[in-house]
């Protein structure tokens, strides 16, 4: 700030400015006006009113230095503001940011660029492709608008955006193994267990292409998709992905992915957890290598006669608070609903040896059957509705409790079709409620085992994250390579989230973290700083406790902004 002395025929005003930068253009700005000389001589009692100015000045810009100044702003009721002039930016992803330099990723971004031939700015294009994922997911037409809503502006235009995603692609292994690397050195990873898992995304077109065919859609629609496969670690963070044309066998997914896992990632030692669906017996004999182990899941109803009849054999279940051995048919259900059984046996089939635990739980078989009878509830008012339409359903669609016959109970052929609840079906499927099967080879404790499966929900959260939250799908783009670089930024945002979920202990939901961020706004005040219009929460309180840096001051001054940038890339 320094002092302006402006003259006219009948006196001499004194000002306090400050120098403002604009686009590179340089401007001025009036803080204060002091009065005019001869005012200012009478309030002095004689004192040099320009010499008194100064030191005023000198004192300002002390205050100012150590940031304890008072800022004032003017508002004029009768100035209109400026045409298309942004005033409110967003704050929120100041927190991504320092995830996202915390994990390398800009360093990841320039190593690229010293291997390829080209001028944009690929960090800049990234990492808003990432914090738009996160905080306002949409196309990438519409990210590169909503980018200019955070304070830092991007330094890219729209076509270097689809150029990037071509690099990203190309590069996409590479980021992988790089970013493990670098996440080494921000947090620890547990890769004692690998969680494994796959989805599909749909596309709204209807012709096959490249990667986009026509495969068994988990949604059902009559859409070409492709499919992706996702190794998670023990702590929730997603570890490493691969996408596969639409109508690849899942089963056959993982085992080129755990290999590049081994060999770019130095990982050697580590239990792949799955589901059922990707148990194969080749996937679990790769897994019985070296220092590697397996744990999926084994639907009792597929078991063979003999095994089938020994785990929902009532007699020999070990309860693990005792050790001692229960019928589970005399059980008294108050006093053990909340423990839960379990029998196991090793099982030699082709020359293969592995472990069986079957687990039984009242409180499982309890909420099996709940979920059951809601769905025959659907069934019974579809069929009171007469509005039955049966098609063929899937093993956990309600309309299969449906059973559609053309004669009456007398045995004479009925005018319309005649509806019921199958009676039998309902049955045979209570035969295994409360039952869980589990085949391993490890020989650890049972409850360490079941413990380590039932971490299988984080992946299928990833999953949902990424469909729901970061709106992944449906897909639009059609270029096999943008489409690769379009799941590459999706499975980077979903690391970065969920090293800020852990950074915040766990204590907030997607939704609560979502939401806060979005809301992080502030309005500029050109030349003094940013003015927050969030309200204050227990979220924003923590978030600024766990990243080190505040923004929720009445106003945070250019300077300290400043400075909160320079932090957030360090």
């Amino acid at each position: 700030m320094r002092l302006k002395i402006t003259k006219s025929k009948n006196a001499a005003s004194l000002y306090v400015i400050k120098s403002l930068y604009n686009n590179g253009v340089r401007t001025s700005k009036i803080v204060e006006k002091l009065g005019t000389v001869s005012e200012l001589s009478k309030k002095l009692n004689g004192q040099d009113p320009i010499e008194w100015a100064k030191k005023y000045i000198e004192e300002l810009n002390r205050r100012e230095k150590e940031e304890n100044l008072e800022i004032i702003v003017k508002h004029s009721p009768t100035r209109i503001i400026a045409k298309d002039e942004q005033r409110s930016f967003n704050g929120g992803y100041l927190f991504l940011q320092q995830i996202y330099h915390g994990l390398g990723l800009d360093r990841i971004c320039k190593d690229i660029s010293s291997r390829h031939k080209f001028t944009f700015d690929l960090n800049s294009i990234l990492s808003r492709l990432l914090y738009a994922r996160i905080i306002y997911p949409s196309s990438k037409l519409a990210t590169s608008q909503l980018s200019k809503k955070f304070i830092e502006q991007p330094a890219f235009e729209l076509q270097h955006i689809y150029r990037a995603l071509e690099v990203i692609a190309a590069e996409t292994e590479s980021i992988q193994a790089a970013l493990y690397t670098s996440s080494l050195k921000y947090s620890k990873r547990d890769t004692s267990v690998l969680y494994y898992d796959c989805t599909n995304y749909f596309f709204e077109i209807e012709q096959e292409e490249g990667l986009k065919q026509y495969g068994i859609s988990k949604e059902h629609r009559p859409n070409p998709i492709v499919q992706m496969g996702l190794f998670m670690d023990g702590n929730g963070i997603p570890l490493a992905f691969n996408i596969n044309k639409g109508n690849t066998n899942e089963q056959g997914t993982m085992k080129p992915l755990e290999k590049k896992i081994l060999s770019d990632f130095n990982l050697s030692k580590f239990i792949v957890c799955t589901d059922a669906g990707l148990a194969s017996e080749d996937n679990r004999k790769f897994n019985d290598r070296g220092e590697r182990a397996f744990i999926t899941t084994q639907s009792i109803k597929k078991l063979k006669a003999h095994l089938k009849e020994w785990a929902l054999d009532p007699k020999g279940w070990i309860s693990p608070t005792d050790g001692k051995t229960y019928d589970i048919s005399k059980l008294d259900e108050g006093k053990y609903k909340d423990v839960t059984f379990f029998k196991e046996r090793w099982i030699k089939e082709n020359n293969f040896e592995q472990r069986l635990i079957v687990t039984y739980s009242i409180k499982y078989r309890d909420y099996q059957r709940i979920i059951r009878n809601s769905q025959i509830e659907r069934a019974q008012k579809l069929i009171n509705g007469n509005l039955v339409k049966l098609k063929k359903t899937n093993p956990n669609d309600y309309k299969r409790f449906i059973t559609k016959t053309l004669c009456t109970n007398e045995g004479e052929v009925a005018k319309h079709a005649i509806y019921g609840i199958d009676s039998l079906l309902i049955a045979k499927e209570e035969a295994f409620d409360g039952f869980y099967g589990v085949c391993t080879n490890l020989e650890d404790d049972v409850s360490a085992i079941i413990r380590i499966n039932h971490g299988r929900w984080e992946i299928e959260e990833c999953f949902r994250i990424m469909k729901s939250e970061f709106k992944a799908r449906p897909v639009y783009l059609s270029r096999d390579d943008r489409i690769k670089a379009h799941f590459t930024t999706c499975f980077l945002a979903l690391v970065l989230f969920r090293f800020m979920e852990k950074k915040l202990q766990d204590k907030y939901t997607f939704h609560e973290i979502i939401d806060g961020l979005r809301e992080m706004d502030f309005l500029e005040i050109k030349g003094d700083g940013y003015v927050p219009t969030y309200t204050r929460t227990d979220f924003t309180d923590d978030l600024h406790e766990a990243f080190g840096f505040r923004t929720d001051y009445q106003i945070v001054s250019l300077k300290n902004m400043k400075k909160i940038f320079r932090e957030t890339k360090r």
